[in-house]
């Protein structure tokens, strides 16, 4: 399960808003983790004392704690530790309770307020992108998204955030198609400009449909990710706003998406870097 957090992350933890931590807990959690961040996939009790600065006996207490629970598993052979099968469990557990609306709703409120706009979160789903969540701001005019709204994968802005940030074989399979809607009408497509446009949108982290698909209505888009950093769909601002908004709120929209990329367990680093 793709996660930010690392033995790093639990270092900082000791100055964070979170201390006191509790010793134990710290450190059976460094033992997961350092697990779980080996190359080797098994490890010897030596190596995993050293890598987290613990003395052998209270890293042999913690791994037989660990393996009471299934958290961890040793090899009888090599006397080597591995992650143990009880956290397929807890992981499974974590995967059936996420809900895409649920968490996309507060960081679409957000948009839709502080932009004045309406703001979507659209699952991909085949050829299309699938609206599940939406939130409108206080604009005087309306766009009619209603949930379950169906928008071609390539259409306008969230096309071109989708493309931009595919895999190479994906985007050539997908460019491959007759029927391209980057630009509205499929008589309108324009590779060379697409191309200078994937580069835009990799570069500022979101990607712009400034009035051309539907006259006068500008929308921002970014990729939304999941689980192994699987695409599973975008985060999207309609509106009327002003062209002089548009940076300001792509990366609005930009920082919305990474953090629910988060939350859906994407390692963001390993996404969004240019």
């Amino acid at each position: 399960m793709g996660s930010n957090f690392n033995l790093a992350n639990l270092g900082e933890l000791r100055d964070s808003k979170y201390k006191p931590l509790v010793p134990a807990v710290e450190q059976a959690s460094r033992v997961l983790f350092c697990l779980g961040e080996s190359p080797d996939f098994k490890m010897r009790l030596t190596e995993i004392c050293n890598q987290i600065g613990i003395s052998k006996s209270r890293g042999h207490s913690i791994l037989n704690a660990l393996k009471q629970f299934e958290l961890v598993e040793q090899d009888p052979q090599t006397k080597t530790y591995s992650l143990g099968p009880g956290l397929i469990f807890l992981s499974q557990r974590v995967l059936n309770n996420l809900s895409y609306p649920e968490i996309a709703t507060p960081f679409l409120e957000t948009l839709a307020k502080d932009m004045d706009g309406t703001a979507a979160f659209g699952l991909i789903s085949g050829s299309h992108v699938l609206v599940v969540a939406k939130r409108e701001g206080n604009q005087k005019i309306g766009f009619a998204v209603p949930l379950g709204h169906r928008f071609h994968i390539t259409l306008g802005a969230h096309g071109k955030a989708i493309v931009a940030f595919m895999n190479e074989a994906d985007r050539k399979e997908l460019l491959a198609k007759d029927k391209l809607h980057f630009y509205g009408d499929t008589t309108r497509m324009d590779l060379q400009r697409l191309t200078e446009d994937i580069v835009n949108c990799k570069r500022q982290g979101f990607a712009q449909d400034i009035g051309e698909v539907t006259h006068g209505v500008n929308v921002l888009s970014t990729p939304v990710f999941g689980i192994n950093e699987r695409m599973v769909g975008c985060v999207l601002l309609i509106g009327t706003f002003e062209a002089r908004k548009i940076q300001e709120y792509g990366h609005k929209v930009a920082c919305a998406a990474k953090q629910m990329s988060h939350r859906l367990g994407a390692n963001i680093d390993m996404i969004y870097s240019p």
